[in-house]
């Protein structure tokens, strides 16, 4: 196989083009060896009868010496004549040859050419013009070749940036096509609503005359909503797959460009290339990058290249007919910002909103990840799902990955479910921190941790604890691990009330053993603050306040510092008021908890500081305390970061 040259840096290719101009600058025009005389010494040179022949272009006068001859003629009583010697300040270095030029003066005599019969002197002559073009090609030669380079270098760059400048707006998609390894339906698992929706695309593309021979037609657009990771990307690119057609995919983004009009000009080449590959299906991924509602507060001015780009895009969505064959799929996880222009019949007129997986979801989408993987038989991927409550695909592909790298360290030939554990630890906390703590701090730390572990065995309806560990991890010195029962989709007022107790849990503990409290709350306050701000601000948890919600519009084009809230400032101090009871109260309800069951809250913290992680069944028998009582329906887990 013949080795591929690789692209050198700009830099080094300039280097090497000067290096060569010099060297054949050098063999081709080497620096004469002739000296420059006065006119003067040339004369007296001629009445000398040292001068053996001359040749005259124009002016010019260059001829052979006789004898070998120095100049400047006071230098000539150098010991060796070949070498130049120095001369004084302002005098030229003395030279040695036979070879000589001079110049001759507008103004001298004109007997010039009987003084060199006389003395025997050959005279030749050449055509002024020829030595003039070889002047220019010597002058000009190193010149040219730079700009032959930066010729070159452009043109590089140019096919590069898709055609240079006349190729500016000239589309960046990426193009998939069925010889290219295939993304299929069995690729996506765990977002099986979405994928029922998108079925029907791809029986369109494949069977278009069965839905035109009832007149209908198949929508242009389809807006995959939902959070990122939910794999909203994979699932544009399973229905191209699935259906065999060609697949535009490229960023809301790679169409806008520093010059305006580059953006418009590049969205009509894509439909342009899409309807000449028809049928086919363009890709716009993170739509909301040109998609934002215009006349926002956000611009700053109405005729901005994101809004010229936004216009053609309606535009095109309006020029072709669904019986060509070219579906335009886009992806957001910002809908509410989408400009409506974009969402009305005719254009994007489907949505279809990719949620994050439940847990037969996500043990689906273990699954799937897992196939190349060699697991241990202790590995439950349904049980791996359950300790894993709101992630998302990419989330469960990078927990899959880092497990088989902590496996893989470990030179195991399988991967096991303690890996597993230690990914998802690695990946909610950070790594493992190899520092020292005094015993004060660490003692500090257990019964921190201890304190959330027993306030969750205590309150009813509490999610069941997994795990404690005082093992510093990331910017904690300990965690707690509450395991759900079930994946919920909404929070009753008392298990919200719950949650806050068990997050207070540490700080109460702390205030308890050692009358004070530290900084190590923060994540924990900073979770209570903001459930309980949540009850009161959008659940109109209050009694004080009622049914009301009091969230501000979710995008006016206003950053959020300059965002006009919608109560006043009366309602505001209601409204701190009602978030400074919810938590007071489940503060005390966490202090007459753990006072009361001080003998397990020392026990389970010296178990910590003994074990330093202890799970589920541990903890319970530690306490002597057994599952607390759980409701009819499940629960989502929390995560306490603990000290740190």
């Amino acid at each position: 196989m013949r080795p591929r040259w690789r692209p050198q840096p700009w830099w080094l290719i300039l280097l090497v083009l000067l290096s060569a101009n010099y060297v054949a600058a050098q063999l081709f025009f080497p620096e004469p060896s002739s000296i420059t005389v006065p006119y003067t010494f040339f004369k007296q040179q001629v009445e000398a009868g040292n001068v053996e022949d001359v040749t005259s272009v124009g002016d010019s006068i260059e001829g052979n010496f006789k004898t070998k001859t120095t100049y400047p003629a006071q230098a000539a009583q150098v010991p060796s004549a070949a070498a130049p010697a120095p001369s004084p300040s302002g005098q030229p270095k003395a030279r040695t040859s036979t070879q000589f030029r001079t110049r001759r003066p507008a103004f001298a005599d004109q007997d010039l050419e009987k003084r060199l019969d006389e003395k025997g002197v050959v005279i030749k002559a050449l055509d002024e013009d020829a030595s003039s073009w070889f002047k220019l090609l010597v002058g000009f030669g190193p010149t040219l070749l730079l700009v032959g380079a930066f010729v070159w270098f452009s043109r590089r760059a140019a096919a590069a940036a898709g055609g240079g400048l006349f190729g500016l707006g000239r589309s960046r998609a990426k193009r998939y096509s069925e010889e290219q390894p295939k993304v299929t339906f069995d690729d996506v698992a765990g977002i099986d609503e979405a994928e029922n929706e998108l079925i029907e695309i791809v029986d369109f593309l494949k069977n278009p005359a069965k839905y035109q021979r009832l007149g209908g037609t198949v929508p242009k657009g389809v807006l995959l909503v939902g959070a990122p990771g939910t794999g909203k990307t994979l699932l544009a690119r399973a229905i191209a797959g699935q259906a065999g057609v060609p697949f535009f995919s490229l960023s809301a983004s790679e169409f806008i460009e520093m010059i305006v009009g580059v953006g418009a000009s590049r969205v009509r080449d894509l439909f342009k290339q899409a309807r000449e590959a028809a049928p086919a299906i363009i890709f716009v991924d993170e739509l909301d990058a040109i998609g934002r509602a215009r006349g926002s507060g956000a611009q700053l001015s109405g005729h901005d290249e994101r809004e010229q780009t936004l216009n053609q895009i309606l535009t095109e969505m309006d020029g072709f007919d669904s019986r060509e064959g070219v579906i335009v799929l886009a992806a957001t996880n910002r809908a509410d910002v989408l400009d409506q222009a974009l969402l009305r019949p005719g254009r994007f007129d489907r949505r279809v909103v990719v949620q994050r997986p439940d847990r037969a979801g996500r043990a689906a989408i273990l699954a799937v990840h897992t196939k190349n993987v060699p697991l241990a038989p202790d590995v439950s991927l349904e049980r791996i799902a359950a300790e894993t409550p709101g992630l998302v695909g990419a989330e469960l592909r990078n927990l899959v990955n880092e497990a088989a790298l902590l496996a893989a360290r470990k030179d195991g030939t399988t991967v096991a479910a303690e890996d597993f554990a230690e990914a998802l630890q690695k990946i909610t906390l950070g790594p493992a921190r190899n520092i020292l703590l005094n015993p004060v701090e660490r003692e500090r730390t257990a019964y921190h941790e201890a304190g959330h572990a027993l306030l969750a065995l205590l309150m009813p309806g509490s999610d069941p604890v997994h795990r404690v560990s005082i093992v510093p991890r990331g910017m904690a010195l300990g965690a707690t691990w509450q395991l759900p029962v079930d994946d919920r989709n909404s929070y009753a007022e008392d298990y919200l009330q719950t949650r806050i107790t068990c997050a207070l849990g540490g700080r109460a503990a702390e205030k308890l053993v050692y009358g004070v409290t530290t900084t190590g709350a923060e994540s924990d306050l900073q979770q209570v603050t903001e459930i309980a701000r949540r009850m009161v601000l959008r659940w109109g948890m209050s009694e004080v306040l009622g049914p009301i919600s009091f969230v501000a519009p979710q995008d006016d084009g206003l950053p959020p510092s300059f965002q006009q809230r919608p109560y006043s400032e009366a309602t505001s101090e209601v409204i701190d008021a009602e978030v400074r009871r919810i938590v007071e109260e489940s503060h005390q309800q966490a202090d007459r908890l753990l006072a009361g069951h001080r003998d397990k809250l020392d026990s389970l913290a010296h178990a910590l500081l003994k074990a330093e992680s202890l799970n589920g069944p541990e903890i319970r028998e530690v306490t002597a305390l057994g599952e607390p009582p759980v409701r009819e329906q499940g629960t989502l887990a929390t995560l306490d970061a603990g000290v740190g």
